[in-house]
């Protein structure tokens, strides 16, 4: 498994320098204006859809064939897919924090920054974040998989519509049966995002399995 999650690390690496300059021209962009929690929430969500890149690079090389002769099976491959994304998400995380706080300051001597959005505490502000990109991404892989690197990422916008619509369903639902959502009440479903990410990941990888295990890779 361990090998599994180091051979896309070493592949997506060709790509850092690239990756690295999109998000810092991110920084420029929504810094001044959106603040750090947002920009976090993009690094999270850029970083997650890495993970396409690395099926890219498993067609270029014909690694899923390959891979059939060692002694890793189907499950193990996807499994260490769904690990490589949670990589991928905390590192987007950790460098929103670190840039965007930097950022943040620079940015706050030369601009006017906008209303600031209410202030939510930095853990919860990166659990929420390391949560709904992990949730995009794991979107991704079954498409990705079933229709292939290529037209995956057409099909990537579903990673963002379906949890989305979802959650705006879930939303008014609860307005609609009189549940009053306070400020406390929030922030313990924002606290608990983790629970149903985690459901949610489990979900996407029982059916990423399910298709790449009835596929025939001949």
């Amino acid at each position: 498994m361990k090998s599994l999650i180091l051979k896309d690390f070493y592949n997506i690496s060709h790509n850092a320098k690239s990756i690295l300059i999109i998000l810092l021209v991110f920084a420029v962009v929504f810094l001044p204006s959106s603040g750090i929690q947002n920009y976090i929430f993009i690094c999270a969500i850029l970083c997650s859809m890495m993970i396409i890149t690395t099926f890219s690079f498993d067609e270029q090389s014909n690694w899923p064939l390959y891979a059939m002769i060692m002694p890793v099976s189907k499950k193990d491959i996807i499994a260490g897919k769904y690990m490589v994304l949670f990589s991928f998400s905390f590192i987007g995380v950790l460098f929103g924090i670190v840039a965007g706080a930097i950022g943040s300051i620079i940015a706050g001597n030369y601009f006017q920054a906008a209303d600031a959005a209410p202030a939510i505490p930095l853990p919860l502000l990166a659990l929420i974040a390391l949560s709904c990109s992990t949730v995009f991404g794991s979107i991704s892989i079954p498409l990705v998989i079933r229709f292939g690197a290529e037209k995956g990422r057409i099909l990537v916008l579903a990673s963002f519509l379906i949890p989305a619509g979802l959650c705006y369903i879930a939303y008014h639902a609860l307005i609609f049966f009189g549940l009053n959502l306070t400020e406390n009440l929030k922030t313990i479903l924002l606290y608990c995002s983790p629970v149903p990410a985690a459901i949610w990941n489990y979900i996407m990888y029982k059916i990423s399995c399910a298709i790449f295990v009835g596929q025939d890779l001949q």
